[in-house]
């Protein structure tokens, strides 16, 4: 019996293949410096190990991005990308060096990494006219995330820091049986002499130097949040409840993300998103000791990542044509993420030292979100609409002399 194509059973599959994704995230990001941590590690070397993670987003997605829109086999190339990181991570169930970690993490993560951008490709173009949709479908990724957050904490509070490669493997196994379904068409190709040109405009480049300087920001959450929160005195549980907590806002804003783009465009949104964002990192580094005040630092999640995602999202879809498509998710991903979230990940543990400078590791988060803020305000088209409309027309034109 042939597998469904419908959009339906295609987004079916997506939402999994997100829960999944960010699962693994929700595993990863606030525990790996627990884990390292735990194998006897320094914070400069958990630093430089988490920045490994972060740097591999800089190179996988813009590789498989070039496949993807050389090939059109996008589904494809998420499946072997699944299971490639599924089997090289195993190498996390056994002791080693910092130099075996950093291999491990460098090639687990260069298969994984590459996923996300082909992912997201495929759900906008599978909602179509529908696209503003999206932040449903990825809020299924926020709700992976949220439930091993809390999951994840309470093993490492019962079992030790050494039960998250047993996690991480049964949730890279769920991606890949996740990924399986999706249907293996191929999206269209055109050759080399009639694919137009990519332009990479002043709106572009202020909009992803504006997302790495906003992921330097978030670098330290990242990196040293739970280690923090423990320096404080909470317990790992109570860490994951305060992560999920902005998780749990960060789906809220997913729901009513199309709505409030609708209503206040991208830009306004953006600016007022990565300005909250730098009023959250100075709450969590003056004020930790208040649940009051770090419960409210968590829900402002739902503007640093959720809201200014969705507007992200919507910024590549449109500036990025059809045959670009791939490119430009990745270009953002590899950028974000990858540059951003490595190098701010990577001075935080050198600014962290010994703990007693991590007040300064949240000043220095702020001043890059503030930063990143003022790239935003400098972008002069934020609706991006007349290259697509020039590309598509390009297209037509080429079929038309064919």
């Amino acid at each position: 019996m042939p597998i469904s194509s419908s959009p339906e059973f295609q987004l079916r599959w997506l939402r999994a293949c997100y829960f999944f994704f960010f699962a693994i995230l929700g595993v990863l990001v606030p525990y790996l410096g627990v884990f390292f941590d735990s194998r006897g590690f320094s914070a400069q070397e958990i630093g430089s190990l988490l920045a490994i993670l972060m740097a591999t987003r800089i190179i996988a997605p813009n590789i498989w991005a070039v496949v993807a829109d050389r090939t059109g086999m996008r589904a494809g190339l998420v499946k072997l990308g699944a299971l490639c990181a599924a089997i090289t991570f195993i190498s996390f169930f056994f002791e080693g060096s910092f130099w075996y970690l950093a291999i491990s993490l460098t090639i687990y993560t260069f298969f994984w990494n590459a996923i996300l951008a082909q992912l997201e490709v495929i759900t906008l173009e599978t909602l179509g006219d529908n696209a503003n949709q999206y932040g449903a479908i990825r809020s299924w990724g926020s709700v992976g995330y949220i439930v091993l957050v809390i999951l994840a904490g309470w093993g490492i509070d019962q079992f030790g820091a050494q039960v998250l490669p047993f996690i991480g493997m049964a949730l890279f196994i769920g991606l890949l049986l996740s990924s399986l379904p999706l249907p293996s068409t191929k999206a269209s190709v055109l050759d080399s002499k009639q694919r137009p040109k990519l332009q990479l405009d002043k709106s572009i480049v202020l909009f992803l130097l504006s997302a790495l300087l906003l992921q330097m920001s978030v670098g330290p959450f990242y990196g040293f949040f739970v280690l923090y929160l423990k320096q404080v005195g909470y317990s790992e549980t109570f860490a994951g409840v305060m992560v999920a907590l902005g998780v749990l806002a960060e789906i809220g804003i997913f729901l009513y993300a199309s709505k409030l783009i609708g209503k206040y465009g991208l830009r306004l949104l953006l600016i007022f998103s990565v300005g909250v964002t730098a009023l959250r990192w100075l709450i969590l580094g003056y004020y930790p000791d208040s649940i009051v005040m770090l419960v409210f630092s968590q829900v402002l999640h739902a503007f640093t990542f959720g809201l200014t995602h969705a507007v992200s999202i919507q910024f590549i879809h449109r500036h990025f044509g059809v045959h670009h498509r791939s490119t430009g998710q990745a270009l953002y991903a590899s950028l974000s993420f990858g540059v951003g979230g490595a190098i701010g990940t990577w001075i935080s543990g050198y600014i962290w030292g010994d703990g007693s400078g991590a007040v300064y590791v949240w000043v220095f988060a702020a001043a890059c979100a503030i930063a990143s803020a003022v790239a935003v305000i400098l972008i002069p088209n934020m609706n991006g609409k007349n290259q697509q409309l020039a590309e598509e027309v390009s297209q037509l034109t080429t079929k038309e002399q064919a």
